[in-house]
């Protein structure tokens, strides 16, 4: 990346954070390739909610994608030390400036300025999601997937939804909050679906509508069939997870099931986030293995994430009968 390009990046910065954010948000993304000289760059503002429903002071994450000359990294630091002096982040209130290493072993963060809350409560969509920080590469939300929990939030009212690869279940907050009436959860993770138990409890959900599954998905079958059918079925699994699940070998696998899963007017939401696949893998993957499901639309990403090419980035796909 190239010094010179940080003055866009805090250019970008004044003009995001001149007004007030009031909840968790992508500031700035240089890996859609739309910022010369910044692609391997982003940053995240963390608005949180205090205590007494009070709004907490929020935290700045930058992430740094691919290790960088010492010192492209020393100005970067230098400079944010000059903005955390600025009336812009004085007013929006911001708390500390945190600068994480993702291209590294655990994606180490260090504190540049202020004082940093490992264990933000954020807010999105109106929504509480528990967020962790310090400890791995990702904290718990993923942001470019903001529309896609905003359409299930809006879209799963009466139905019973089906979450593989929850994560932290941010879709099952999303769909509990819209009105589902049952949502399963499964990941063979059981961290993150603990977490996903506690962003429920946050939200005071009624959790005898939720379930929790930490289980090998091409094992479960039977277990997730005998809680159906669903109204609604969301996919949204990594890349690769070593022992697990490889995109281009297993969706496949996962997307002939689907028929069997679903109501009569059920729909799903196939997602993926790899720039090595396109559009089309979904929508030619789901002609072959389950015809009777038909190609809809694809979501928007949010317009924080713009790609100078689209089908590099977040892929969120709808298909109904």
């Amino acid at each position: 990346m190239k010094i010179e390009a940080l003055d866009t990046l805090f250019t970008h910065l004044e003009a995001q954070l001149a007004t007030p954010q009031n909840e968790l948000r992508r500031l700035f993304h240089g890996r859609g390739q739309c910022f010369e000289g910044l692609e391997q760059l982003t940053v995240d503002w963390l608005q949180g909610q205090g205590s007494q429903s009070q709004s907490s002071q929020g935290q700045l994450v930058v992430a740094l994608f691919k290790e960088q000359e010492p010192t492209f990294v020393e100005a970067l630091e230098s400079k944010l030390h000059v903005f955390a002096g600025s009336d812009t982040w004085k007013n929006a209130k911001g708390q500390a400036i945190l600068l994480q290493h993702r291209y590294q072993e655990l994606a180490p963060t260090q504190v540049v300025w202020g004082s940093e809350e490992t264990f933000p409560v954020a807010v999105e969509n109106g929504l509480k999601y528990q967020l962790e920080l310090k400890k791995n590469q990702n904290m718990g939300l993923f942001l470019d997937m903001r529309y896609g929990r905003k359409w299930v939030q809006a879209h799963s009212e009466g139905k019973s939804v089906l979450n593989l690869f929850a994560y932290t279940c941010g879709f099952s907050v999303a769909a509990i909050a819209g009105g589902a009436t049952q949502v399963v959860n499964l990941d063979m993770a059981k961290g993150p679906l603990s977490r996903g138990r506690d962003n429920h409890r946050l939200n005071d959900h009624d959790l005898s509508k939720v379930k929790f599954l930490g289980h090998d998905i091409f094992k479960s079958w039977g277990k997730i069939k005998k809680l159906g059918l669903y109204d609604l079925i969301i996919i949204d699994p990594p890349s690769f997870q070593k022992g697990s699940f490889a995109l281009t070998k297993d969706y496949q696998k996962i997307l002939r099931r689907l028929p069997s899963l679903l109501s009569e007017t059920g729909e799903v939401l196939a997602c993926v986030n790899s720039p090595a696949v396109s559009t089309d893998f979904l929508i030619d993957g789901m002609a072959e293995e389950a015809p009777e499901l038909k190609f809809v639309e694809r979501l928007d990403n949010p317009p924080e994430f713009a790609d100078i090419n689209p089908e590099s980035g977040l892929k969120v796909m709808r298909f109904t009968r």
